[in-house]
């Protein structure tokens, strides 16, 4: 059994997750229930959970209120939120699961499977220290990613990746210094998920940071020469676009 802590200031929302836990989750025991930040970090403390449901916003704080207090603590996270947008992208970056609400009872089943695969919390303290050092920037531009890489995560500067490539439902993420990471996840939402203004899709299978292109070659419709000295196409379509970010 997962021991469990809900944190959530809305009593009908703390409610209904209750219910969906006990009717789809056998593996989860939800040992209390917090309905503010200063009760949620007392009762996480006492309690010692493995698994949090934390919503991200509550009347005398929010969520990232709490895991501040709760640093010297092991456990897995699953963020709760009504709004797609609030601190979604920073949720994102560090690799945490999420639910909107009102939460749908698959994408509940999935959140909790994956805390049960992972069965350690040993690699969350890195991703929760990413997100807690993201979400202190005002402008969105987070500086650092978790990438999931198999059973590890591994935490990166943003402005080190010089290039993502496609690998049908896995992404290849090229790194300053040589190294090379093979994550979870497509190269369409590593599009959506990276800096607009600095990550740019040349190509169906290649999305480049712009700020690791050397020089643009003419040569057979037109290459990015990157940093690490790799060639990257820029295909027909994306051209005329990519033309325009250079000037």
């Amino acid at each position: 059994m997962i021991k469990t802590v809900i944190i959530e200031d809305e009593k009908k929302s703390s409610d209904a997750l209750l219910h969906l836990l006990q009717k789809n989750c056998p593996d989860i025991s939800v040992a209390g229930v917090a309905a503010s930040v200063k009760e949620g970090i007392e009762t996480a403390k006492n309690l010692r959970p493995e698994l949090i449901f934390l919503d991200v916003m509550m009347p005398d704080g929010s969520g990232f209120d709490v895991l501040e207090k709760l640093s010297d603590l092991k456990f897995d996270l699953i963020f709760t939120t009504a709004s797609e947008k609030f601190a979604v992208k920073a949720i994102k970056y560090s690799a945490l699961d999420y639910l909107l609400k009102p939460i749908d009872a698959e994408e509940l089943k999935l959140a909790v499977k994956k805390v049960a695969d992972r069965k350690s919390n040993t690699s969350s303290e890195k991703n929760l220290a990413s997100l807690l050092e993201n979400i202190k920037k005002s402008d969105e531009q987070y500086s650092k990613i978790t990438l999931p890489t198999g059973n590890a995560y591994e935490v990166v500067q943003v402005k080190d990746i010089i290039r993502c490539e496609a690998n049908d439902n896995y992404t290849n993420i090229y790194m300053v210094g040589g190294k090379k990471f093979l994550v979870s996840g497509t190269l369409k939402h590593y599009e959506e998920l990276l800096p607009e203004k600095d990550f740019v899709r040349v190509h169906h299978s290649h999305l480049i940071n712009m700020i690791h292109m050397l020089r643009f070659l003419k040569e057979d419709g037109g290459y990015a020469v990157m940093s690490d000295g790799s060639k990257v196409e820029i295909s027909r379509r994306k051209k005329e676009d990519f033309l325009k970010r250079l000037k």
